[in-house]
Formats: C-alpha cells, sequence, structure tokens
C-alpha cells in the first residue's frame, strides 16, 4: 500500500489508467511527511479506504499537489476526503477544471509550508503541459511525472507498442518522450529549468509511469542530453 522510501517519504502505486487513444498509464503517488507533521501529497492516486487509513496514520493531510493539468483525476475525492488540506495546482488546471477547489497555483517558489524541505523547478513553454518538478531534500529525492517515463517492455501492444517505442515511452533508462520534447516552445527556458534540477543533490528519482532510479542525477542528465 505505502512503502517507504527514505527518510519521511513514501510511494503507493494507483490502478492503471485508460488516456487518449487507449493508452494506457500505472500510476503513483508519494507522501512526503513535512517538518510541522503535516503531509504533502503528490499526484493523488485513486482513493481507497485501505490507502486512506494507511495515509493518516501518518499524519494530517496538509497540501494535496497536482504537478501537472494531467494528473487530477483523483484531485477532487482527496480533497472531499480531506477538507482542511490545501489544493495546489500547476499552471493551467485551473482553467482546465474549474469544477475544483485549488487554493495556490504552483510557481518558480515554494509554498512557506514546504520551504527548505521541497524544492521545485517549472517547465514552462511546453505545449501538451506544463510541469513542476520537486525536490525532496532529507531523502535526495527528485519527483517528476510526465517529462520522464519508462513503460514497462510489453506494457503496449500492437500498434501502441510501436507507437510508444518510436516516442522513447518504453526503454532501458528514463526519458524524455518525443511529444513533450517537440512541444517545448522554448529550449533556452527549457534548459535553464533542467539546469536548475541538476544544481539539485539528486540521489535518487522517482518518476510517475516507470521504476524509480537510484543514481537519479545521472539518470535526469542522461535523458535532457538532447537539451
Amino acid at each position: 500500500m505505502l512503502t517507504p522510501f527514505g527518510p519521511e517519504i513514501w510511494l503507493a502505486d494507483g490502478p492503471v489508467v485508460t488516456g487518449a487513444a487507449g493508452f494506457r498509464f500505472p500510476t503513483r503517488m508519494v507522501v512526503i511527511r513535512l517538518a510541522d507533521g503535516g503531509l504533502f501529497v503528490w499526484s493523488p492516486v485513486a482513493l481507497t479506504a485501505p490507502l486512506s487509513s494507511a495515509v493518516s496514520a501518518l499524519g494530517p493531510v496538509s497540501h494535496l499537489v497536482a504537478p501537472n493539468d494531467l494528473h487530477h483525476l483523483a484531485l477532487g475525492d482527496w480533497a472531499q476526503a480531506f477538507p482542511s488540506a490545501r489544493a495546489h495546482g500547476a499552471p493551467g488546471l485551473a482553467a482546465k477544471r474549474p469544477d475544483l477547489r485549488l487554493d495556490t497555483t504552483l510557481g518558480p517558489s515554494p509554498d512557506d509550508a514546504w520551504a527548505g524541505q521541497v524544492d521545485q523547478v517549472v517547465f514552462a513553454g511546453n505545449r501538451i503541459t506544463t510541469e513542476v518538478v520537486f525536490f525532496h531534500r532529507a531523502s535526495g529525492t527528485a519527483i517528476f511525472t510526465d517529462l520522464l517515463q519508462q513503460m514497462p517492455p510489453g506494457w503496449y501492444s500492437g500498434w501502441r507498442g510501436l507507437v510508444a517505442r518510436l516516442d522513447l515511452m518504453i526503454g532501458d533508462a528514463p526519458q524524455v518522450p518525443r511529444k513533450f520534447r517537440l512541444a517545448f516552445s522554448d529550449r533556452a527556458a527549457a534548459r535553464g529549468a533542467r539546469d536548475a534540477v541538476l544544481d539539485w543533490p539528486v540521489d535518487r528519482l522517482v518518476i510517475a509511469h516507470g521504476p524509480t532510479a537510484a543514481a537519479g542525477h545521472e539518470a535526469i542528465r542522461r535523458a535532457f542530453a538532447w537539451l
């Protein structure tokens, strides 16, 4: 249910979701316990009673974080279940989901509630989505959503498997899918965001769609070498 990943950080894998054209995606969320005891829940997956109980056992849910405007499907259920939690959405999510209650829009500076504990960088100027990448200092963990992907071999079949391989969604290491590469309208800004991430002392990497990586800094450097 919840797997410890380091000091004050846990992972939980959710159900597979189906996106455009029938492409299936595994889901993963991250829970970080902040210094005040409150929980920072990144990219909430489908809420179930066992998951709710397991998370609540760690502390009060204080922050619900949608790191881009593609990872929002379960946010409303979590906000309803934990009404005292503040909801934070990536740029563009408020316009896409006006039905969701969002307390803040994520920007280049961390919220005061997690400043000094969780850093963040905004990858702006992408026509698909604006993604906010996070870094949990205590565990040395960088957290990516869709900008890095590594689906398991054989995850897709038929024409979807071919498309996924050509798009670099499948491979031996995390990669930036080709569609996201082409969608950057300002590569200089993307390089700046990448360099800011590489300035972090990253030990490990967590991505929403793929395995975790122990050599996180090197995995990120290689994945963004195309820039």
